[in-house]
Order: structure tokens, then sequence, then C-alpha cells
């Protein structure tokens, strides 16, 4: 009896992330692993991935409001030099992180000009339809450690905080 991918297994997959470009975006060909049905990774992709056995392949197409969000102009911010750590490098595409009432939020550095900041509350994927061809790798069934924390242990497991 082979498992499937179903609540509460940790599964590896590996994958290739393309936009409607065709343009690459990420690839893995590390198993990734996560818990399946715990939102370790965007919905629109572990809902396609439900029901696969180990060794399937599928092409999942994943719409900006089942990734990363649609694009938000509200988010973009300008922010005077003045306001961020004195210390920080700043380099496009480095992260800050801050507390809003809604929680924490991370922007990306968008641009660096001369007395002020571009930052960009958007996810660097929000907006994008994401085109991912996965093939599945290994399921097994979560410790219960895992089930506990809600995310994956040991080798090839992310931390999210």
């Amino acid at each position: 009896m082979s498992k499937t991918i179903s609540k509460g297994m940790v599964v590896g997959f590996s994958y290739h992330l393309k936009n409607d470009q065709g343009e690459t975006l990420d690839q893995s060909d590390e198993p990734l692993l996560y818990l399946h049905g715990w939102q370790n990774i965007i919905p629109g992709l572990e809902k396609e991935l439900e029901g696969l056995v180990n060794g399937d392949s599928k092409n999942v197409t994943v719409p900006p409001e089942d990734g990363y969000g649609t694009y938000n102009e509200a988010l973009i911010f300008q922010v005077p030099k003045t306001e961020l750590p004195p210390e920080a490098e700043l380099e496009v595409g480095m992260e800050f992180q801050t507390d809003t009432p809604e929680g924490r939020m991370v922007l990306y550095l968008q641009e660096v000009r001369d007395a002020d900041v571009i930052l960009n509350g958007n996810h660097p994927l929000a907006g994008e339809t994401l085109h991912f061809a996965v093939t599945i790798k290994s399921i097994r069934e979560a410790t219960e450690e895992e089930l506990q924390h809600g995310h994956v242990h040991g080798p090839g497991g992310h931390h999210h905080h």
C-alpha cells in the first residue's frame, strides 16, 4: 500500500518554478520537505499535491491569490534613510522586518536614493502566476513532534519563524 499525500504526511518534492514568461524563478533538485496540511507551502500548490503518490510528477499553475498574493500598490513605502538602522548596508533586495497592527511584515528594499529608500511590502513574486513542475520524491508519516510543532524537523527541514 503506497502512501498518498494527505494531512499529516511529510512530503519531499523537487520543483522547477517558472513565471508566465517562461523564465525560471526558482528550482530545487534537492527535495524540499514540508508537512502537508499545515500551510507550510503556498496554498495553491499544497492543494494540488494532495493525493499524489511517490514518484508522481505534476505541473501546477498557481494564480497570485493562491500564491504570494496580488500586487498591492499601497505596500510601497518611501522611507527617509535616517529611519533605517545606521549600520545597515543598503542593498537592493534586502529585507527589513517591521511590526504593523496586522502583525509582522517583511519589506524588501526596492530602490536606494540620495535621502530616502523605497521599501516594498509585496513579496517579490506577488502578482505572478506561478508555474510549478513538481516531482514527488518521498512521503512519510510525520512524527508526533512534527505534528505538534506544525513543521518538519531534521535534515532538509526548514524553520520559518
